[in-house]
């Protein structure tokens, strides 16, 4: 009895583990997808590692189908959300605890760039979608491309082709090949990641160069930051110290 109560601690406190709940999310994702799209129109694949200029970056689901390449974010969340398009970081409550993340459509954003300069194919050829798995709420307005339910009706609605069945085929074998020989393991991935988000002479997000800049108004005026150079079209910055 007292090996099943242990067990239970034990299993419980995986299952809590942010790294275990993201990949049962993405599986849910994978059987939802399966079952609910007919897997002739949307050829699907999953947990894809892309080169990219500046490392690497892991897409959770590609369904590439004659209306387009969609291309899935997962987040595996519950309690309160909120966020827009516009904010860099989105706030998740449950309870009185509080935590914030990246905004998940920059994030699926730079996700669509590089695997449309891989395929170099046209980025509007490219659908972002971001789908939230778990018992969460929305407590703002988000975009129609954000979802915590209805993900198949959604990708339904788009009807018009602008591919042919050829690229089609000719894509996912691509992808296919790209994933059964990666260009990285998920452990050099995360590494990847890691120097990425280190650089000082390199974005993170579109890998464009980062540039010293002051901040000329608010409290934080005088205050010397990182900022890509591509600003407006990249919002990244990053703390650095004063001189």
């Amino acid at each position: 009895m007292l090996f099943l109560l242990v067990l239970a601690i034990i299993v419980a406190g995986v299952l809590a583990m942010p790294e275990v709940r993201g990949w049962i999310g993405e599986k849910v994702t994978t059987a939802g997808l399966w079952h609910a799209l007919d897997g002739e129109t949307y050829r699907r694949i999953d947990n894809l590692i892309v080169p990219s200029a500046n490392g690497t970056t892991q897409l959770d689901h590609v369904l590439v189908s004659v209306h387009g390449i969609f291309v899935i974010e997962t987040k595996n969340m519950k309690g309160w959300i909120f966020g827009s398009e516009d904010n860099g970081r989105w706030t998740q409550t449950f309870g009185k605890r509080k935590y914030t993340f990246q905004n998940p459509l920059r994030q699926n954003y730079r996700h669509t760039k590089c695997l449309s300069e891989y395929l170099g194919l046209d980025h509007r050829l490219f659908h972002s979608v971001v789908w939230f798995i778990g018992d969460c709420t929305f407590k703002t307005e988000m975009p129609p491309n954000v979802l915590a339910s209805g993900l198949a009706p959604y990708l339904r609605e788009f009807t018009g082709c602008c591919l042919t069945e050829g690229q089609v085929t000719d894509i996912e074998q691509r992808l296919r090949e790209l994933k059964d020989s990666p260009v990285a393991t998920r452990s050099e991935h995360v590494q990847s990641l890691g120097a990425r988000y280190e650089s000082t002479t390199n974005c993170p997000r579109c890998g464009s160069a980062l540039r010293r800049m002051t901040a000329k108004r608010g409290r934080r005026a005088g205050h010397t930051f990182l900022g890509c150079s591509r600003y407006p079209a990249c919002h990244y910055t990053r703390e650095i110290a004063d001189d």
